[in-house]
């Protein structure tokens, strides 16, 4: 999988750009602030069709085109896959409203037809990586169910939709655990969306549970190589559990899991519902539903040290790119195709040696796009392998540099 092009208009700082990728390595080379970050989010774009750096999506669309009465953000990537070129382009309009702050909309073509979006997620993969994605580690629970989620939403057709009908009915059940606390009622009320609840979200924690143990022994390869062999990791999984449980390991939803025999989506959503069932009264007087994928977590362990606890900058940003270059080998294998690789400022604090590390562990086959504000990180041999463009002030040329 590659992408062959990119068109953008009216996106972040670029209110026009057109540039093309070779099938190997682009440098992109530049100072902060010109640009370099907003070409791979755009792409990574294409993938998961939200951006991985906005709150919002209304913040990509270029401030000078919001004056226009109807502001519309384009990207448009030129795809190959399975041997096969694509146009895959995303449209986000922003439709004026009544108290003037206007509503976005988007819409996903490819090959010039709509498409829902839930339907188009997967259709390209590429795997990013930004500084701050340090905080996967570094920040809470939410971060890494974040991340998590968006790696399976490239990897699982239904993915997306299960997590957004999850994500919808857990707002209406804690809006209704809310109302039967403060003015009481039916609590069979609760029934329909106990039943959209543990319907979509069976499909997440199966999907979760049978994904993130197959995944951690990619990442542990890519960790090896990383610190040449120096360093150890592993992933330690959480369901979410019960407090009185927690200590004896045992999951809250009353499910025993074993790694021979791991369980499936009825027994799940069975045991889920039952349990949802069981803490009826608990979770009325809460006000908020306790169980469930939206509250599970996943701890990093380096030599048993938990590196989000204790971790030092460099294990932990090294722990990140080999998150990510594990990333495109398990997507490869789940899709067939590898991922295009996209990595912003990726050496900037990596010491000699891990530089050294990374740049060796990219393979012959990927296609990679890095960014970069000294050309001199990276040896000239390997700056010869690449296509390597400047960017300034939203304007993108070739170099001759490489």
């Amino acid at each position: 999988m590659q992408i062959l092009s990119l068109s953008l208009s009216n996106y972040r700082i670029f209110k026009r750009l057109e540039m093309d990728f070779p099938q190997r390595l682009t440098l992109l080379v530049g100072n902060n602030a010109q640009g370099k970050t907003s070409i791979l989010e755009a792409i990574h774009f294409l993938s998961i069709f939200t951006s991985p750096l906005a709150s919002s999506d209304r913040e990509a669309i270029n401030l000078l085109a919001l004056k226009e009465e109807i502001p519309v953000g384009r990207i448009v990537g030129g795809i190959q896959k399975a041997g096969k070129k694509h146009t895959l382009e995303i449209r986000l309009i922003l439709n004026p409203a009544q108290n003037g702050s206007g509503r976005l909309r988007k819409e996903v073509l490819i090959d010039g037809v709509k498409k829902k979006l839930f339907d188009a997620v997967g259709f390209f993969n590429s795997v990013l990586f930004l500084p701050q994605m340090t905080r996967i580690l570094e920040d809470g629970p939410e971060e890494r169910r974040k991340y998590i989620d968006q790696l399976l939403s490239q990897a699982y057709p239904g993915y997306v939709r299960a997590l957004s009908d999850y994500q919808a009915a857990l707002s209406r059940r804690n809006a209704l655990l809310k109302l039967l606390f403060d003015k009481g009622g039916d609590e069979g009320q609760l029934a329909y969306w106990d039943e959209m609840i543990a319907t979509n979200g069976a499909t997440i924690i199966e999907a979760r549970i049978k994904s993130i143990s197959d995944f951690e022994e990619y990442f542990r390869e890519q960790f090896r190589r990383l610190t040449g062999s120096r360093e150890e990791i592993r992933l330690d999984y959480q369901p979410s559990y019960n407090g009185e449980n927690q200590a004896n390991r045992q999951l809250e939803l009353g499910i025993n899991q074993s790694a021979s025999n791991p369980f499936g989506y009825a027994e799940i959503r069975e045991n889920f519902l039952a349990r949802l069932k069981t803490l009826r009264r608990e979770e009325i007087r809460r006000g908020v539903t306790t169980i469930g994928p939206h509250r599970d977590e996943i701890r990093f362990f380096s030599n048993d040290i938990d590196l989000g606890v204790f971790g030092s900058r460099g294990q932990i940003r090294t722990a990140v790119m080999a998150l990510k270059i594990a990333e495109t080998q398990w997507l490869k294998d789940k899709s067939g195709e590898l991922p295009v690789l996209l990595l912003d400022e990726t050496l900037a604090e990596l010491d000699e040696l891990r530089r050294a590390d990374l740049l060796n562990s990219l393979g012959l086959d990927e296609q990679a796009i890095l960014t970069t504000t000294d050309l001199k990180l990276f040896s000239p041999d390997f700056a010869k392998t690449c296509q390597v463009w400047q960017v300034a002030e939203g304007r993108v040329e070739k170099s001759n540099s490489g």
